[in-house]
């Protein structure tokens, strides 16, 4: 059995530790992975005087990247972009709308470049419709937007929706007026056997 090793994190290593933290670790893990990539040490006590000092300078770098983020999030939260695509007459996109999309929109908004990495969609948006998207600005702030996917020519999901309603709803009269017919066939029919015996009588 293997002894674990004890090392001080140079780096966040997500999942496993954040930079600054001593944790006992497999020797393969740290032999194959973490030393190689410095991202970890053997926690030897200056390495760990060191590595404190080091998460602490990055904990106000971080803090003051999330201030700045904060800022930008109270203009890009809540945005609403309209982004049109070639679209079927069922609302399904030829194509789709990802990340890179969206992006260009925030990009816009907040007016410098905005990695389409940041944009938290979990697959390509493929038909017409309203979303609620994440936009990862620091890893402590993020901002929520509204994109709304519409056909080259405006129509919206909601469009298609009413078009397939009311065609349903058209049909139903017809088939109303179907049967108001039949009665007064009948009622023609008895008239007309009324009429015969008083044709006899002259």
């Amino acid at each position: 059995m293997e002894i674990p090793v004890k090392v001080v994190f140079l780096e966040d290593v997500q999942g496993t530790a954040k930079i600054g933290e001593i944790k006992d670790v497999k020797p393969g893990f740290a032999r194959n992975y973490l030393l190689p990539r410095k991202l970890a040490m053997a926690a030897t006590p200056s390495v760990i005087k060191s590595a404190e000092q080091r998460a602490h300078r990055e904990a106000r770098l971080q803090e003051a990247r999330d201030t700045d983020a904060r800022a930008v999030a109270g203009r890009l939260d809540g945005a609403a972009y309209t982004i049109a695509a070639k679209a079927g007459a069922t609302g399904k996109l030829f194509g789709s709308v990802g990340t890179s999309d969206i992006a260009a929109k925030v990009s816009e908004t907040i007016g410098m470049e905005f990695e389409r990495h940041n944009v938290l969609l979990a697959e390509p948006i493929k038909e017409l419709g309203d979303y609620q998207v994440v936009a990862k600005l620091t890893k402590n702030v993020t901002a929520i937007v509204t994109v709304s996917v519409v056909g080259e020519d405006g129509t919206t999901a909601a469009d298609i929706k009413a078009k397939a309603s009311g065609g349903a709803k058209a049909k139903a009269p017809v088939e109303a007026e179907d049967e108001e017919s039949a009665p007064e066939a009948e009622v023609d029919a008895d008239n007309e056997l009324e009429d015969e015996p008083a044709a006899e009588d002259e």
